[in-house]
């Protein structure tokens, strides 16, 4: 198996502080405060996780992954997670619209 052809990316924001009701996660529930956001892309889908800024423990966060067709969509995927997170409510991974053909 070769890696040509094969799509691999990640970003990882740090600082984000969250909004009030904080991020929801799949293994510690509620977060809140400074957290990093990471995305990792791969494989057609995009699987993102926070964690304590500083820590090391991360955290899935829900309704992580999502199917995420191209490099170019999973990075606008992570702008609007960190923008999620900074809105708080309990956020969860927000799904990105997609064109119909």
């Amino acid at each position: 198996m070769t890696l040509e052809g094969m799509s691999w990316a990640s970003w990882t924001t740090a600082g984000v502080y969250t909004g009030r009701g904080g991020v929801l996660t799949v293994e510690g529930g509620i977060v809140t405060g400074d957290l990093t956001v990471h995305t990792t892309f791969a494989d057609g889908e995009a699987r993102v996780a926070v964690q304590y800024s500083g820590a090391s423990d991360w955290f899935t966060m829900s309704g992580s992954p999502v199917p995420c067709p191209s490099e170019e969509e999973s990075r606008e995927l992570h702008d609007a997670v960190v923008e999620a997170v900074r809105e708080g409510g309990g956020a969860t991974v927000p799904r990105l619209p997609h064109p119909t053909v």
